[in-house]
Order: C-alpha cells, then sequence, then structure tokens
C-alpha cells in the first residue's frame, strides 16, 4: 500500500525527521488558506498522486504569494498529470501540499528496501538525488552507495560512517544523516514498509539536513497491525478493480493479455500463466481465488475478469484440495448466470469430488467447456479466443 507525500511526511516527523512540512488542500481556497498560516515567502504547490515525476510534467509549482497558490491550486486539481510512472492514461490531482520553498545547496537520496537475493534490508544513497535519481540507476549504478543490513544486529555506526565519507558529507550534515538513516530503519521496521525513500534528502544553505519530498508503501499483508496506516489509504489512486479484490480478499493483479484466469494457489496460477504464454497466447490478469471460495466470491471474480475490456475468454483452473469441485462448480454457475457471462469459458476441476463438479457444469446448459487435462484447456482457451500472439 502507498501513501500520499503529505501524509509520508507526517509519519516522518512522527519519527523524528526534519522535513519541511505544510499543509495538504483539497480545494483552491483551503490551498490559499493553508499558505495564510504558513511562514512568508516563496511557497511550492505539489500535486499529491501515487506517481514520481510530478515535477517534469507540471505538479510542482512555485507561488509568490497566498493568491497566486490558490490560482495554482484552481489549476492543479482536478487536472492529469501524466508521468513515466503513471502511463498515457495518467492521474487526475484531487489534493495538494502547499509547503515552504527551501533554499538548497545539495541533493542526496536515501532510501531503504527489501533485497530478495540476500534476504536483507539494504539501505542506499547517493550524491545525486532528485530527478535524475533513476537515470543515475540505469546508467550510472557505482553511485548509488550501499549498506546490506543484518536483521539481527540492525544498522551499524560504521555502514552509516561509510556512507557518509561516500557522499562527502562531514560535520554537523554527517550527524544529521546519521540520525535520519537510523529514524528512517526503525520506521521501516516498525511499521513493516517495503520501501521508504527519500528524494531528494537535501543539505539546506545552512548545512543542515532536511527531508523534502518522500516515498513510504507498506506490506498490505501486514496492515492488519496498523489500522492507523490502513486508515490512510486512498482507494481513487489504485486501479479500481484491485480495490474490488481487495475488498473480496481476492489476489488480484491485472496484465495486458486477453484471456482472463481464475486459479486457486498462486502457484498454480503462475504455472496456468506460462501454459498460456506458451501457447502464443497472453494472460490477462493473476487472479487466485483461495481455498475457499464461494458463490459471491466467484461471482465478484467474474465481475473482475469481465471489468477488463481487453479480455476475449476466461480460464478456470482449480485443483480441489480443501475446496471441493462440486462447491465450485455450483458457484461458477451462478455466477455465470448473475454476470450473464458471453465470453468463451473453459473450466478444469481436479481433485477432490471433480466428477461431481463436472456433472454440475454439464447439467447447467450454459456454454460451458470443460477439460480434464491442464495444456489441453490452455489449448482451447487460446483456439476459442484467437488468442495466439495476444
Amino acid at each position: 500500500m502507498k501513501i500520499h507525500e503529505h501524509q509520508a511526511l507526517d509519519l516522518l516527523g512522527a519519527y523524528g525527521v526534519p522535513n519541511a512540512g505544510g499543509a495538504v488542500a483539497f480545494t483552491a481556497g483551503e490551498a490559499a488558506a493553508a499558505a495564510q498560516g504558513l511562514p512568508r515567502g516563496r511557497l511550492v504547490v505539489k500535486a499529491q498522486i501515487h506517481a514520481g515525476g510530478r515535477g517534469k510534467a507540471g505538479g510542482v509549482r512555485l507561488a509568490d504569494s497566498p493568491e497566486q497558490v490558490g490560482e495554482i491550486a484552481a489549476a492543479l486539481l482536478g487536472s492529469t498529470l501524466v508521468t513515466p510512472q503513471t502511463g498515457p492514461a495518467g492521474r487526475r490531482v484531487n489534493r495538494l501540499l502547499v509547503t515552504p520553498a527551501v533554499d538548497i545547496a545539495r541533493e542526496f537520496y536515501l532510501g531503504l528496501l527489501l533485497d530478495m537475493d540476500s534476504g536483507c534490508t539494504v539501505l542506499m544513497a547517493s550524491a545525486e538525488g532528485g530527478t535524475e535519481i533513476e537515470e543515475v540507476a540505469k546508467h550510472r549504478p557505482e553511485r548509488i552507495l550501499r549498506a546490506r543490513i543484518d536483521p539481527l544486529v540492525g544498522l551499524r555506526r560504521f555502514q552509516l560512517r561509510n556512507l557518509t565519507a561516500g557522499l562527502g558529507l562531514s560535520g554537523q550534515a554527517a550527524q544529521d544523516f546519521e540520525d535520519i538513516a537510523q529514524a528512517l530503519y526503525r520506521l521501516f521496521v516498525e511499521r513493516d514498509c517495503s520501501l521508504v525513500e527519500l528524494n531528494p534528502l537535501v543539505e539546506t544553505a545552512g548545512g543542515r539536513l532536511l527531508a523534502l519530498d518522500a516515498k513510504l508503501s507498506f506490506d498490505d499483508s501486514a496492515l492488519f497491525r496498523h489500522p492507523d496506516l490502513a486508515a490512510l489509504r486512498d482507494p481513487l489512486e489504485e486501479d479500481p478493480r484491485e480495490v474490488e479484490a481487495s475488498a473480496l480478499k481476492l489476489s488480484y493483479i491485472p496484465l495486458e493479455g486477453s484471456i482472463g484466469c481464475m486459479v486457486n494457489g498462486a502457484g498454480l496460477a503462475m504455472a496456468t500463466m506460462d501454459l498460456i504464454q506458451a501457447q502464443g497466447a497472453q494472460p490477462a490478469n493473476f487472479l487466485d481465488v483461495g481455498g475457499g471460495a464461494g458463490a459471491d466470491k466467484v461471482a465478484g471474480a467474474f465481475r473482475l475478469l469481465l471489468g477488463d475490456g481487453n479480455v476475449r475468454g476466461i480460464l478456470v483452473n482449480i485443483f480441489g484440495g480443501i475446496m471441493r469441485c462440486d462447491q465450485l462448480a455450483e458457484g461458477i454457475v451462478e455466477a455465470a448466470r448473475r454476470v450473464e457471462l458471453a465470453l468463451p469459458l473453459v473450466v478444469r476441476l481436479r481433485g477432490t469430488n471433480a466428477e461431481q463438479g463436472a456433472r454440475i457444469l454439464a447439467d447447467s446448459a450454459l456454454a460451458i467447456t470443460p477439460e480434464n487435462d491442464l495444456k489441453r484447456a490452455v489449448e482451447t482457451i487460446v483456439r476459442l479466443t484467437g488468442g495466439a500472439g495476444r
């Protein structure tokens, strides 16, 4: 789960990370009023969307007065920002952050993420922070310093000193860096983060470090431990299908193919998608309905698949262990009738009560194509959808 920049800065402040602060606004009037309450001087109006590259897309603008803040806010709110991370559809701007401008001497990057290869959290830092950090990572990866953190001992002082030396920091700025990095690591662990980024972390003209922008992401599976974080979720920033899937407790990821997949079990789902690609077609999604899907859950899964305009047919691949195939077949039949399914539907049922499930499908009088063999099931849905190469 991602949160907005203004929410991330509030959370960072609670962990003692200095930042520019500011106020969130949902209307032009609120933005102008927020500017009135900030220190005199130049102000920055920042669009709040869950994507980077806002500055280059016109989503970060300077203002010299509260009146100008109101004018900028009126132009930004309701507009659509298109950045490399949003895709061509862009994201609608529904809220803004109004914050004081900062006199910047240098910009740095500081981040924490999970390294799946080592099983450790990695602290990354670069003296080339700012809008070009992705280009640095791509073309000059040696400019990004890394420290792997052993979860048993935590972030060590020598690792911080190596980073400050590599960044060319000394004196108060070096001490600030160490304090901020320690606070970020504590936040990362205590709040079950999957990503923490300060970009840029700036050195001010006065020689102090300040978080000027922040990105935080959290492990969805750990949100039950953090209801305060779950309350920060903004459904408007997420794919509506993923929001519905979350409400139904379905594991769903949209892809770009034309064959909708409904499978129980992540491993079986991945194998099904691999077989579809081996036949020259492309899956439209990853969808794991879990081990106890009833009619309501299956109907919701069908709605998700049909909500994708690229889907030309659906493949259901179920291995009944805890889930009985006859119960699932009843759910499929009921769901197909509810949503008035008109697309090709191929169903493979194996496991507990698979024969009874096959009879239920056959007796339904619905246009359902049963298959026992997974490879044949994939070949059938590809043929029925003309899906080769899609």
